[in-house]
């Protein structure tokens, strides 16, 4: 399967659409631009309110204050009231820091003023409640131009003998209102900076993970995509640079059985075939190996997937092998029991032609003999099996078995016996033989005694199959991962073998029974198999 190279999405300028990224930064512009305007408005008309509010508040408890002293009732009682008054409202306004203090008469006659020229004239401007005793306030233009006043009464033994006003211009209030609102307008676009900075970074990563495309550019791959992903017969797994499921369609959650919420789980915690995963998360391209996953064969291919130079995880197929491998397990049956007949004929031949050069050596009776004896043998050898298994396909597998250990020279011992009706099919009990003796076969093919040992025994509730050999046997790691989906003494993991085993340990899981590893009495390894006869294959 070669090296996958994510497809990249690029029409013209004229005719693609304005990028994804390119259309949320100039929303967020906007958005931030007319937050921070809304807010500097806001806050400088609350600005405004507050300074007229405090204004008028100070020129309130100015006049309170000058209207409540005795300095001003002592005044007020004396021949000439400006001569103490005048003065000391001057300093009342300086320290503070209001605009006029203006002390009057009930009837309205100015005894201070900040332009000494218009004491004695008459107060401009609305008196309200106070000359009955309340505090009056206002914005009004007098004298000084408009204000913020407040008029307060003078009380002298529970009687109003007089009237303060106290005033801020407006242009004063003004000036202290620019000042703040350029402290406003200053955080205002502090903050601007922040939030235009923030939508430039936020655009660039957006720009980045959606490669540039527009939304509808994004919403047609989406769509193909999707159809692609669910229409396809075969399963597509697609894992990130890390090995978490990021796309999976609904072919491969039936054939790894995965649950509903795999996305971003990581592939090795998913209980799939260590081969399996190894060849997932390799960074070479496999191509149409064979993997056992649960109870179905799959062929598997995966490739590294990259963009722009770079790795970003792999893309990995499967299909359904199961079938398939069925029936190649029946014509697997016929060709060794036709690789049998070769070998028996093989050996046929070399009797026949040992019989036929005695007689033409005049040795006839020679001849005879060793006929007989051969002819007595072989049929040692039938009986021996036929008597230990009365199904015709096993003990044709096993006469096949005995004629190939015979050619390679490995002596195989039949023991014990199975009787008919068990109900395991001849074919689970054929690839149980077969991948068990082939192992076998194997490992004795180094070794200096040549032995295989196969032991049958069964009852009415489960079936037993021993196979030991005298091969050099499996270390304790290797006792521990032997049954694993995948592993294998004859390759790397990764490569699609191994899977005698665990279609051995297959077969033992659907009749309910177990596969164990020992160590046999001739020295290496030794596999036991139990099939219930009560269990329902695939039950």
């Amino acid at each position: 399967m070669p090296r996958l190279r994510l497809p990249r999405s690029r029409a013209s300028r004229g005719s693609r659409d304005r990028s994804v990224a390119r259309q949320v930064l100039l929303l967020q512009l906007g958005t931030v631009l007319l937050l921070v305007v809304t807010g500097i408005l806001m806050a400088s008309y609350d600005a405004r309110r507050d300074s007229r509010s405090r204004a008028t508040q100070r020129s309130v408890a100015v006049a309170q204050t000058v209207a409540d002293s005795p300095t001003t009732r002592d005044a007020l009682r004396s021949a000439d009231p400006t001569a103490t008054l005048q003065p000391w409202a001057e300093e009342v306004r300086r320290d503070t820091d209001t605009d006029f203090v203006v002390v009057m008469g009930l009837d309205r006659t100015r005894y201070t003023h900040t332009d000494p020229s218009r004491i004695g004239g008459r107060f401009v401007g609305d008196l309200g409640r106070a000359p009955d005793g309340e505090v009056f306030t206002q914005q009004y233009t007098g004298t000084l131009g408009p204000s913020v006043r407040s008029v307060v009464p003078v009380e002298d033994g529970g009687q109003v003998v007089a009237l303060v006003s106290v005033g801020i211009t407006v242009s004063d209030i003004n000036r202290g209102l620019m000042r703040d609102v350029g402290i406003v307008v200053l955080f205002g676009g502090l903050v601007l900076g922040v939030g235009l900075a923030g939508a430039w970074l936020l655009s660039r990563r957006l720009h980045r993970l959606t490669h540039g495309l527009g939304e509808h550019e994004l919403a047609r791959m989406y769509e193909y995509y999707s159809a692609v992903l669910h229409s396809v017969r075969e399963g597509l797994l697609l894992l990130d640079g890390e090995g978490r499921v990021q796309l999976v369609n609904d072919e491969a959650r039936r054939l790894l059985a995965l649950p509903d919420d795999v996305v971003g789980t990581r592939i090795e915690d998913l209980d799939l075939p260590p081969g399996l995963v190894a060849a997932t998360r390799g960074h070479t391209a496999e191509s149409d190996d064979l993997y056992l996953a649960g109870e179905r064969i799959l062929v598997v291919s995966s490739a590294p997937a990259r963009w722009d130079g770079r790795d970003v995880g792999s893309v990995v197929t499967l299909r359904d092998h199961t079938e398939l491998r069925s029936v190649t397990g029946e014509l697997e049956v016929v060709r060794r029991l036709t690789e049998s007949l070769r070998s028996q004929n093989h050996e046929s031949a070399n009797r026949l032609h040992t019989v036929v050069s005695l007689i033409e050596l005049g040795r006839a009776e020679d001849a005879v003999t060793f006929a007989t004896e051969e002819l007595r043998v072989a049929q040692l050898l039938t009986d021996q099996v036929v008597g230990a298994v009365e199904d015709p396909v096993v003990a044709a597998h096993l006469l096949g078995k005995s004629a190939e250990a015979a050619e390679r020279g490995i002596e195989l011992h039949i023991e014990g016996e199975l009787p008919p009706g068990t109900g395991v099919t001849p074919r689970d009990l054929v690839t149980v033989l077969g991948n068990l003796v082939d192992n076998a076969f194997d490992a004795v093919a180094d070794a200096d005694a040549r032995q295989v040992e196969v032991d049958l025994t069964g009852d009415d509730e489960a079936v037993t199959l021993r196979v030991g050999d005298s091969g050099p046997g499996l270390d304790p790691a290797d006792s521990a991962r032997v049954l694993d989906r995948g592993w294998t003494t004859k390759a790397e993991p990764g490569t699609g073998r191994g899977l005698g085993l665990a279609l051995v340990s297959q077969v033992a899981r659907r009749h309910g029974g177990e596969v164990g590893v020992g160590r046999s009495h001739l020295g290496g390894a030794e596999f036991t198999v139990t099939l219930l006869t009560h269990v329902e294959a695939g039950a």
